[in-house]
């Protein structure tokens, strides 16, 4: 309880930017949430999938592939079967792969560029605190000149804005960092997968053609 009433008391110091950096870095929480819950869902079995979809191309046919990776509900299965659809259908394989892979890096990258934008502004609005801050103190100064005391209350928002400004960037920074490094290699899957349905297909006429 008395650690409540300090952190309150610390947090009304810190003066209005205060709540705005409140909502930052709880913009920033719902951000991570959202992203770690749809990266764990695009992501999950990638390995095993791209692994052994050349071969499943190849042993089950490109129709029987695409509607099984239609009904698998992951990044690498959306492009691939995208690709497959294509090839069943006789139109562009490369065009559809590219298009997919385009539409799912989007998704990927999403919000992402919020976390870099509040990289940015917590700590100015961390500043705008402590401009604020040293305004009232030396407004109190010149008022009360000879009570240092008087100006205690200035110096303290100026403080408080600024170290939170500066955490909640940090909180940002490292989230924006993990995802970042998340999208990376959930490309590469990407990537992987376009190369594995071309490679499949491929395998699947040369079988054919072998067996005509």
């Amino acid at each position: 309880m008395v650690f409540l009433q300090s952190s309150w008391e610390m947090f009304q110091k810190g003066g209005p930017v205060m709540y705005i950096l409140l909502l930052c870095s709880i913009f920033v929480a719902a951000i991570a949430i959202e992203r770690w819950r749809f990266y764990r869902q695009a992501g999950k079995g990638a390995g095993a999938f791209v692994k052994d979809l050349a071969q499943e191309i190849k042993g089950q046919g490109i129709k029987a592939s695409a509607e099984r990776c239609g009904s698998v509900n992951t990044a690498a299965a959306y492009v691939a079967a995208a690709g497959l659809r294509a090839a069943s259908e006789g139109t562009n394989l490369v065009l559809a792969l590219d298009t997919a892979y385009g539409e799912m890096a989007m998704e990927l990258r999403a919000r992402l560029n919020y976390l870099s934008t509040i990289v940015t502004l917590a700590p100015l609005l961390g500043l705008l605190g402590t401009i604020s801050g040293m305004i009232q103190s030396f407004s109190i100064f010149s008022v009360r000149a000879g009570e240092p005391l008087a100006i205690t209350g200035g110096i303290g928002e100026a403080l408080v804005a600024t170290a939170t400004g500066l955490c909640v960037a940090i909180f940002a920074l490292l989230v924006h960092t993990y995802f970042a490094q998340k999208l990376d290699e959930m490309l590469a899957v990407l990537d992987k997968a376009s190369a594995a349905v071309q490679e499949g297909i491929g395998m699947k006429k040369e079988g054919e053609n072998h067996a005509a």
